[in-house]
C-alpha cells in the first residue's frame, strides 16, 4: 500500500533514492502509461498499445515490458537492459500534483510532488540526496521534479490525443496470441491498437488535423513499435530456456 507525503525539505531532510533497477525495487512491471510526447523514444525499445479504463472508459497509451502480471523482460541482474526507460519508470517513487491556492487574492495552482514513504526505494543511508545539506534541491531532485512536469504535461494531452483516435475510428480491439518455442502460449486481450485499415481511407483534412495537433507522427510511432513484439517473444523463449518452471508458474 502506498504511503505519499507531500515532499518537503523539513520532513524528509535525509531522504535518499535508491535509483538502481530490480524486480525488488518495484521495476517488476509488465507495462506502463506512457504519452504521445514519449513515443519516439519508447518505440526503439518497446511495443505500444492502448488500454481502456473500466471505470472512465477513457484510453491510455502504455509501453509493454513482458506478457504476465510482474514480468519485466528487459530486467536483469545487472538492472535494466534497453538503450530507453520510460518516464514513468524514472520519477518512482514521486508523483506530480496541482494544490489550489490564493495569491494576493486570486486563484492560484502549483505544483506538488509527493513520495511514497512505503517505496523500497526509500532511504535514509543510500541512494541519491533528495535535499542538500541546507535543505535545498539536490540534481537528483531537478531531474525527478523535470520529469514529472513532462509526464503531467503528456497525460494532460494523451486525453485529446485518445479522444481524436476514437472520433476518427483509429483505435480496434486485437488479441496476442504468444506461442513460445516450449509449446506453451500466452493469450492476452483488453488491448487495443491502432485501426491501419481506417487510417488508410482517413481524408486529408483528417491528416491535416492530426498532423497540426503533433498525433500524425505518434500514430505512427505506435504502428512502428508493434516491431517490437518479436523481440519481446525472443525475451521470454530465453527466459524460459534457462528456467524452464517459469513457464509453469
Amino acid at each position: 500500500m502506498a504511503k505519499f507525503e507531500l515532499l518537503n525539505n523539513v520532513d524528509h531532510a535525509d531522504l535518499r533514492v535508491k535509483t538502481e533497477r530490480s524486480a525488488e525495487l518495484g521495476d517488476n512491471l509488465w507495462y506502463v502509461p506512457t504519452f504521445p510526447a514519449e513515443f519516439r523514444n519508447i518505440q526503439r525499445c518497446y511495443p505500444i498499445f492502448f488500454m481502456k479504463n473500466p471505470d472512465t472508459g477513457k484510453f491510455q497509451a502504455v509501453a509493454m515490458f513482458g506478457f504476465e502480471d510482474r514480468e519485466n523482460l528487459f530486467l536483469n541482474e545487472d538492472g535494466w537492459d534497453a538503450g530507453y526507460i520510460p518516464l514513468s519508470i524514472l520519477r518512482q517513487p514521486f508523483l506530480i500534483g496541482v494544490q489550489e491556492s490564493r495569491q494576493e487574492g486570486a486563484a492560484a495552482t502549483q505544483f506538488v510532488v509527493s513520495v511514497d514513504m512505503d517505496s523500497p526505494r526509500v532511504s535514509t543511508t543510500e541512494g541519491e540526496h533528495v535535499f542538500l545539506e541546507h535543505g535545498g534541491n539536490s540534481d537528483y531532485l531537478e531531474r525527478v521534479t523535470s520529469i514529472l512536469k513532462v509526464i503531467h504535461e503528456g497525460y494532460e494531452r494523451s486525453t485529446s490525443f485518445a479522444d481524436m483516435l476514437l472520433g476518427m475510428d483509429l483505435l480496434e480491439s486485437f488479441v496476442l496470441d504468444v506461442e513460445l518455442d516450449n509449446g506453451s502460449t500466452h493469450y492476452l486481450s483488453g488491448f487495443y491498437t491502432i485501426n491501419e485499415a481506417s487510417l488508410a481511407a482517413l481524408e486529408g483534412k483528417d491528416l491535416v488535423v492530426l498532423n497540426n495537433n503533433g498525433y500524425l507522427e505518434a500514430i505512427y510511432m505506435v504502428i512502428a513499435s508493434m516491431s517490437n513484439i518479436p523481440d519481446l517473444v525472443e525475451k521470454k523463449n530465453r527466459l524460459v530456456d534457462k528456467n524452464p518452471q517459469h513457464a509453469e508458474d
